[in-house]
């Protein structure tokens, strides 16, 4: 299954690609507009099959400054079916479904001449990290939150703590290859009623690694909310007063993953999926980096005290000059077994049984060469969460993203980093912002402790 997402300059535009908020949008009502009250959503994707209705709907979009995205699905002419929606007033195309390798490209010549941008959204082995787009895509994304077996205890994470089902891994890894933004499209479990923290959740899950998810409301959501049913318009609420707390710090998004851990890895080696080696650290509260082969140099290895080479295979005579100066420099450096490249499926989302016995093999060594080390980053009473230490540029600050995956709130959560800070901020969707009071660590280190998390907190130290 592959997305394109066209969008038309066919007039002025609300923000650029890279500030777009976007929803799947499952009404054609003008009146639906209503809900965007006081959000920050700014771009709908509207399902499209040359239905007349949609036309208010989008001339009442468009003075509101909302960008709207027609999608259009194979049982379609494509071609016709795109020339149709920019002619209703679309200001964009998605393109969803099983099209030929070439379906983009007659899309794409069929609408020249109007300065069309291309954002591709496709399975994420076939996303095109080495260009230079503004937007880069999947519909491919497990539903993230701490899985729950069939005998309703939670599955045991690498270590004993709650395993999460995320996208950081693969959020991380995306962005070693390209600064653009990522969408993940993935749409809510099937007959499955998400409450009101799952989508919290969802939203976060991305966020914290500098992504966004396209929101997606499931069906009974999309009714009650219809009705204007107190719960689901809390709901709603919920969903944008994130989003808008989010969007207040669009600065997040252009931090950079920090830590003395670095993780080299490539698509062949199972970096695009989730559950591997870089989802294995994060729920360890490990922080890590992650890079490509063709983007290792000095300059990923400043300041990495340890390294894990997961296909050793795929180093060039280049890198591996290039680690052997940063072991005699006293870095540490594990390799994985000979032989790793894998074959992937086209939809493989996450490794198999066979491939996660492969990387368990990587994983005990990696386990026991970080141990209890600081290596940017640790924290205590955080069973239910994942976190994402991010430096900026220039600065000696740090910042640290917390995500919590379970049902109820967590109290006293400590965060102990390396260096010292005199000042740190709090920020919560729900609290704003606040000054915590920073203490020394027997590290040597700044520690400092959040009194209640909910869903989401970021400290900033410095």
């Amino acid at each position: 299954m592959i997305f394109v997402l066209l969008l038309l300059l066919t007039a002025p535009l609300a923000a650029a690609p890279a500030d777009w908020v976007p929803v799947r949008w499952p009404w054609t009502a003008p009146e639906s507009l209503e809900l965007l009250k006081d959000s920050p959503v700014n771009c709908l994707l509207i399902d499209w099959a040359g239905s007349e209705p949609a036309r208010p709907l989008l001339a009442e979009a468009r003075k509101r400054g909302v960008v709207t995205l027609a999608v259009v699905y194979p049982k379609s002419e494509p071609v016709q079916a795109s020339r149709d929606a920019i002619e209703a007033g679309f200001q964009g195309i998605v393109l969803e479904g099983d099209f030929p390798d070439d379906g983009a490209a007659k899309v794409r010549k069929a609408l020249d001449g109007r300065k069309a941008t291309v954002i591709e959204l496709t399975s994420r082995l076939h996303m095109r990290m080495g260009s230079a787009a503004e937007v880069l895509g999947t519909y491919q994304g497990v539903w993230p939150g701490i899985q729950i077996l069939a005998d309703g205890t939670a599955k045991g994470g690498p270590t004993g703590s709650p395993w999460i089902d995320t996208n950081t891994g693969f959020l991380r890894a995306a962005h070693a290859w390209s600064n653009a933004t990522i969408w993940i499209a993935n749409r809510p479990p099937e007959k499955v009623v998400v409450t009101t923290r799952r989508y919290l959740q969802v939203i976060s899950d991305a966020a914290m690694s500098g992504g966004r998810w396209v929101v997606a409301l499931d069906p009974d959501l999309t009714a009650r909310l219809d009705k204007r049913e107190p719960d689901a318009m809390k709901t709603w609420a919920g969903i944008s007063g994130l989003l808008r707390f989010l969007e207040s710090h669009k600065e997040w998004r252009g931090l950079r993953t920090s830590g003395k851990l670095l993780v080299i890895q490539n698509a062949d080696s199972g970096s695009l999926l989730s559950g591997g080696i870089l989802d294995m650290i994060a729920v360890k509260h490990t922080p890590v980096r992650p890079v490509t082969t063709d983007r290792l140099n000095a300059d990923s290895l400043k300041d990495v005290t340890m390294a894990v080479n997961v296909d050793p295979s795929a180093l060039s005579d280049e890198d591996k000059a290039l680690l052997r100066s940063f072991t005699r420099g006293g870095g540490t450096l594990l390799s994985g077994p000979p032989g790793w490249k894998q074959d992937f499926k086209p939809d493989q989302v996450t490794l198999d049984e066979k491939q996660l016995l492969r990387i368990n093999d990587i994983w005990k060594e990696v386990n026991q060469m970080i141990g209890r080390s600081n290596l940017g980053a640790r924290l205590f009473n955080v069973s239910t969460m994942l976190s994402n230490l991010l430096s900026e540029p220039g600065s000696e600050a740090v910042t640290v993203h917390l995500v919590n995956y379970s049902e109820y709130p967590v109290e006293w959560v400590a965060v102990h980093t390396l260096g010292q800070y005199k000042n740190v901020r709090l920020y919560t969707p729900e609290g704003g912002e606040k000054s915590l009071e920073p203490y020394k660590t027997d590290e040597g280190g700044t520690g400092v402790d959040i009194p209640s998390l909910s869903v989401w907190a970021t400290l900033r130290l410095n």
